[in-house]
């Protein structure tokens, strides 16, 4: 049986005894298996003394990239893209089934809608990398970025476009970061490539040029609404999570509610907001990194808090049960003594719930009230990764008072009353 009738990218129909498949060729690690992308999306191998037939359907066509030309109109406001990676700036690869990252004519080419809301004048690229492989270095540089254009009287707005995984890290990176925050930061992403009839990408970049243009002067997470490609809302930067693996609503508020809900035609505003200004923004990008989320859970031994002493790191934030408790009946597991130990130390220890949704409170349990007189603070209805990365901002500054700041509603990471 010839089989080398095709070439990786080709879509092809196999016949062997048991089945018919069709999908597009890609290519193989072994001269033996003949690998195949499904239309359901999923990658097989066929062992090719199994296939009695090939029937080439149709050849392999290289992608033809449109160029986009930054036009101006002057009755439009200015906006600028930062791109960075991540779903939302990959396609697949037809010859090995996997993704690639794409070009800015490629983004852009999804929405067109954008040019009859404002001139994209500037795209810039300042690393390309998959969310989950980011960390301080890029979102200082990232918040450089935004310095740099913002300051710029030129450019009216920013929408940045980045993967999910932690997206929601970056947008509370950035919350505090910044300072004086005068125009709208858009952060923006897809949770499917842009070369999928599915892709959730061209919604999210119009509804993010929406409120670039807008008068918010906010950093917002903006994404759909639910599974219907109808609407977006823009989500306050400290209070958004991932809440689902690959839902186009992956993102939702937790304990708060959303800035404004967005589709093509117009942004309702739905909460009072940072208005923009003429004012120059500023960096403040001091950054501790030896800070760290433990999650505590039945049987886990204190002693890891050993262990973070030992490598250096300055402060922990600890996901405790309920509203404030840890364990603390068995001898062996009980977490007080080492939180305190670690505390008298200097190390810097906050707690937030487990339970996403609510807020501490250590005074209704005498376990609460035991755990409060370790040192420990208790961080109210602050999210996790808003907690580790604004721990790891506060001690980059030696001279603050770690528990005074962490305390203080600076970006809006605290409700007074929870929503949810």
């Amino acid at each position: 049986m010839k089989t080398k009738t095709f070439q990786p990218g080709d879509l092809v129909k196999i016949h062997t005894k048991s089945k018919t498949w069709e999908g597009h060729a890609l290519e193989s690690h072994s001269s033996e298996i003949i690998f195949l992308k499904l239309k359901s999306g999923y990658n097989i191998g066929i062992r090719e003394g199994e296939i009695l037939d090939v029937k080439l359907i149709e050849k392999s066509k290289e992608t033809k990239k449109e160029k986009v030309e930054l036009k101006k109109d002057g009755k439009l406001r200015n906006v600028a893209m930062i791109i960075t990676g991540g779903t939302i700036s990959s396609r697949l690869d037809s010859k090995t089934g996997g993704v690639i990252s794409t070009d800015a004519e490629e983004i852009l080419n999804i929405a067109p809608e954008i040019k009859e809301i404002c001139n994209i004048t500037k795209i810039e690229k300042p690393f390309m990398k998959f969310s989950e492989d980011m960390s301080f270095s890029d979102w200082k540089k990232l918040a450089e970025t935004c310095e740099r254009l913002l300051n710029d009287d030129e450019i009216d707005g920013i929408i940045i476009t980045h993967g999910t995984d932690f997206l929601h890290y970056t947008a509370s990176a950035l919350s505090f970061l910044i300072k004086n925050l005068n125009k709208p930061i858009a952060l923006t992403y897809s949770q499917r490539s842009i070369d999928r009839a599915s892709t959730d990408a061209a919604l999210n970049l119009i509804c993010s040029a929406k409120y670039a243009t807008s008068d918010i002067a906010e950093v917002a997470l903006v994404g759909h609404k639910n599974t219907d490609d109808e609407i977006c809302l823009a989500m306050p930067g400290t209070k958004v999570r991932k809440m689902h693996t690959s839902r186009r609503d992956t993102f939702k508020v937790v304990s708060d509610g959303p800035i404004a809900e967005i589709n093509s035609d117009k942004i309702k505003i739905l909460k009072t907001f940072n208005a923009r200004s003429k004012n120059k923004l500023e960096l403040d990008i001091k950054f501790e990194e030896k800070v760290a989320l433990v999650q505590i859970y039945p049987g886990q031994n204190p002693a890891i808090l050993d262990f973070y002493e030992k490598e250096g790191y300055k402060g922990i934030i600890l996901e405790v049960a309920g509203i404030g408790q840890v364990p603390t009946q068995d001898a062996k597991f009980n977490w007080l003594p080492k939180i305190k130990k670690a505390i008298q130390n200097g190390m810097i220890i906050c707690a937030t719930a487990q339970t996403i949704y609510g807020r501490l409170n250590p005074n209704i349990y005498s376990a609460g009230r035991d755990l409060e007189k370790t040192g420990i603070i208790f961080l109210e209805d602050m999210l996790s990764e808003t907690a580790l990365i604004k721990l790891g901002w506060v001690l980059g500054h030696k001279k603050w008072d770690a528990k005074e700041k962490m305390l203080e509603n600076i970006s809006n990471e605290f409700n007074k009353k929870s929503l949810s």
